[in-house]
C-alpha cells in the first residue's frame, strides 16, 4: 500500500466516532472488499491498521488491498448487524462470508394450514406457517424419514386439489393396501386425519415407540399371511428406525433441537463444522471452508452463524458453540427476532453439550487438515484468478462481476442468447439470464450479440431485476475482433462505454482488447486464462441447453397440436399438469380429465393418439 494512502487512512481513523455502525473497506479503484459491523467504530476499524493488533496472516494479507474505508453510524448494535447483513447481500464483497447458492439441506414439511396435509421433502424453507423438521443427512436421510412415515401412517401422498376432483373419482391403490385414508373420496373425517398428523409430528419430534410398534405389528401380520415380500419391506423400515434410535444423544430430552458450531483455523485457512440434533438425535453434520476478513476467529464464527441462518431461514432454539463468539448476546437477540421465539447461544464447559461441541471441533480440525490443498486450489481458481487477470490485462479494477454471452441456434431457428455471471471467479447461477431472440433472427451471430447486450443494458437502467440491475466489472465475449467490435458499438451507442470488455478467440485462446489490433497471449497454465475459459464454456453450455429446450418444446407442441381438439391453451394446461411429454403419454383418460380445459372427447383423442403410435 502506498505511503500516501496509509497517511490518508490514518487521518480518517482519528475522526472515527465511538458509536455503533457499519464500516466498508474499499480497494484502490473504489470497489467494496469487505463490510463489517462494530459496537464502537473507532476501536474496531483502528484494529485493522494497528501493528499491535493480534491479526491472522490471512487478515494481514487482505488488509494490504485496502486503500480506503467508509462508515455508517447506526442507532444501536442490532441496527448495525441488520445493515451489515443487507449490505453484504447487496454488494457480495469478496472478503465476506458468502455461503454457496447450491448449498441447501433436505427438510420434512407438513403444511398444517391444509385440511388434509401431505408429508413432503423440501430444500427451501419458507415463512409460510408450515411445520418443518430437519435437516436430515449422512446415515439418516429425509427420504428414509419419509418412507418411515408413509409405512407407519395412512396419509395421502398425492397432490390432488380435492375441490376439483370429478364425481367419478375413486381412491388410488394406496387406499386398498391400507397406506392412505382416502380423504379424496371423503372416506375419513378431518378429525381422523388430524390424529394421524399429530402422531407423525410426535414421531418427527423424537417419540419412536409408537412407530416401532406399528411397523413390528405390520411385519408380523404380513408374515402370518405369508406375504413375505411385504414382511421384508417392513423389516427394512424397522432397521432404518433402529439406526435412527441409536443416534439418540443421551441426557437430552427427546423433543430437543439444537445446532452445534465449531471453528478451526491455521491463520490462512478456516473451517466451520456444524452438527444437527433434532428430536434429541444426531441427524447430520456439515463442514464448510470460509473466507472472511475478520480480525479473529470469534468474529468469523459470529459472521458465519449469521450468514448461515440467513440462508437456511431456519433456526434451532439452542445454538451451542465450541468456542467464544463475538457479540453472542447481540447475535442471540437478532436470531430471536428472526425466529419469533427465544434463541439461546451457549458456550458449554461440561456435560453432553460440551461433548457435542468437542465432536464438532474434532470434525472441523480434521477437515481443515484434509482440505488445505483443496482450499488453496479453489482460491487460486477463483479470487486468485481474477487478481491475476487484472494484472495481466492491466485492468483498472478487479473484475469481481464478470458477464459472458453466447448465441445458440440451428440455421437461425430457435435462436437464443445466454448471459452467464461469475462473481469472485466462481459461477453465480442465481444471476444467469437467457434471451429468446426477437429481432436478430437468421444466422447473424453479431446481430444476436448486439440484441442481447441492448436488452441487457436497457434492463440495467430499470433496475427491476437483481442481476440485470448490477453493473458488470468486465464483459467477456466469445470471439475475436469482429464480435468484440459489435459489442463495443452497442456499449458506445447506449452510453456504457466505461464498461470493460474483452474478446476470447477460441482457436488460439487469444484475448482481444478494444482498439488494439494485437491480442494479449495469457500463459497457457495461468489461472487467469482458466477463469476466462470456464466462463466462456459455461456461457456456451447454458445457451445450447436453452436452445435444445426450445427446440424440443416446439417439436413436442407440434406433435400435440396435430391431435384433434388440442390447441395452444390446452397444450400449456397439459404441460402445467404433467410437466413433460412422457407423463402425458402415460396418463389415463381419467388423469387428463383432472386438467383444466380438457373434456372427455379431447382426453380420449390424446390417449388414442399415443396408444395408436405405440401399437
Amino acid at each position: 500500500m502506498m505511503c500516501t494512502t496509509m497517511d490518508k487512512i490514518k487521518e480518517k481513523l482519528k475522526d472515527l466516532p465511538l458509536q455503533s455502525g457499519v464500516y466498508i473497506m474499499k480497494s484502490q479503484s473504489g470497489q467494496i472488499l469487505y463490510v463489517g459491523k462494530a459496537r464502537c467504530l473507532k476501536k474496531r476499524v483502528s484494529q485493522y491498521f494497528s501493528n499491535s493488533a493480534n491479526k491472522t496472516e490471512k487478515t494481514v494479507r487482505l488488509v494490504s488491498h485496502i486503500a480506503d474505508f467508509e462508515y455508517i453510524i447506526t442507532a444501536n448494535e442490532i441496527e448495525a448487524l441488520v445493515l451489515e447483513n443487507n449490505l453484504i447481500k447487496k454488494h457480495k464483497p469478496p472478503y465476506n462470508i458468502l455461503l454457496k447458492d447450491d448449498k441447501s439441506y433436505p427438510f420434512v414439511k407438513i403444511n398444517l394450514k391444509q385440511d388434509f396435509p401431505r408429508v413432503e421433502v423440501v430444500r427451501k424453507l419458507k415463512n409460510d406457517g408450515a411445520k418443518y423438521f430437519g435437516p436430515y443427512m449422512q446415515g439418516i436421510t429425509s427420504k428414509d424419514i419419509l418412507e418411515l412415515v408413509e409405512s407407519a401412517f395412512c396419509l395421502r401422498s398425492c397432490n390432488h386439489d380435492f375441490s376439483k376432483l370429478p364425481k367419478s373419482h375413486r381412491p388410488c391403490l394406496n387406499y386398498h393396501i391400507n397406506r392412505c385414508l382416502a380423504p379424496c373420496d371423503k372416506r375419513c373425517t378431518k378429525e381422523d386425519y388430524a390424529k394421524q398428523i399429530e402422531e407423525v409430528i410426535s414421531f418427527l419430534s423424537g417419540n419412536d415407540k409408537k412407530v416401532y410398534t406399528l411397523l413390528r405389528d405390520k411385519m408380523q401380520a404380513a408374515a402370518e399371511n405369508e406375504d413375505f415380500e411385504l414382511a421384508i419391506f417392513y423389516r427394512k423400515k424397522l432397521e432404518i428406525l433402529d439406526k435412527l434410535v441409536r443416534r439418540q444423544v443421551t441426557a437430552l430430552p427427546k423433543d430437543f433441537d439444537l445446532d452445534i458450531f465449531a471453528i478451526a483455523s491455521n491463520g490462512l485457512n478456516t473451517v466451520v463444522s456444524i452438527l444437527f440434533v433434532r428430536g434429541g438425535k444426531l441427524v447430520g453434520s456439515d463442514k464448510q471452508t470460509v473466507n472472511d476478513l475478520s480480525l479473529n476467529d470469534e468474529i468469523t464464527l459470529s459472521n458465519f452463524i449469521l450468514a448461515y441462518y440467513d440462508k437456511v431461514n431456519y433456526c434451532a432454539s439452542e445454538i451451542v458453540v465450541a468456542s467464544a463468539v463475538d457479540e453472542a448476546e447481540l447475535l442471540g437477540e437478532y436470531l430471536t427476532q428472526k425466529k419469533g421465539s427465544k434463541v439461546n447461544i451457549i458456550l458449554p464447559h461440561q456435560g453432553v453439550r460440551r461433548q457435542l461441541a468437542d465432536m464438532a471441533l474434532n470434525n472441523a480440525t480434521d477437515y481443515l487438515e484434509k482440505s488445505l490443498s483443496l482450499k488453496e486450489r479453489e482460491d487460486n481458481m477463483t479470487l486468485g484468478a481474477i487478481m491475476q487477470l487484472q494484472e495481466y490485462l492491466k485492468l483498472p479494477k478487479l473484475p469481481i462481476r464478470m458477464e459472458c454471452y453466447d448465441i445458440s441456434h440451428v440455421q437461425g431457428t430457435d435462436k437464443v442468447a445466454s448471459m452467464v455471471v461469475f462473481r469472485n471467479g466462481a459461477p453465480d447461477k442465481a444471476h444467469y439470464r437467457k434471451f429468446k431472440m426477437k429481432y436478430a433472427l437468421g444466422n447473424d451471430d453479431f446481430a444476436g450479440l448486439q440484441e442481447a447486450l441492448t436488452r441487457r443494458l436497457d434492463e440495467l437502467s430499470r433496475r427491476e431485476d437483481e442481476s440485470f440491475g448490477s453493473l458488470p466489472d468486465l464483459l467477456v465475449i466469445d470471439g475475436g475482433k469482429g464480435q468484440l467490435s459489435s459489442v463495443v458499438e452497442i456499449l458506445q451507442r447506449k452510453g456504457f462505454d466505461s464498461i470493460l470488455v474483452i474478446g476470447l478467440a477460441k482457436r488460439e485462446e487469444e484475448v482481444f482488447l478494444p482498439y488494439n489490433s494485437q491480442p494479449v497471449i495469457l500463459p497457457r497454465n495461468s489461472y487467469a486464462l482458466k477463469v476466462l475459459q470456464r466462463i466462456r464454456d459455461e456461457a456456451h453450455r447454458f445457451a445450447i441447453t436453452f436452445h435444445r429446450e426450445l427446440r424440443q418444446k416446439r417439436q413436442t407442441h407440434s406433435k400435440l397440436l396435430s391431435i384433434e381438439g388440442v390447441g395452444e391453451k390446452r397444450v400449456k394446461a397439459l404441460f402445467d399438469a404433467f410437466k413433460n411429454l412422457e407423463n402425458i403419454k402415460n396418463a389415463t383418460v381419467e388423469d387428463m380429465l383432472l386438467v383444466k380445459g380438457i373434456d372427455r372427447r379431447t382426453a380420449e383423442n390424446i390417449f388414442a393418439h399415443f396408444h395408436k403410435e405405440e401399437s
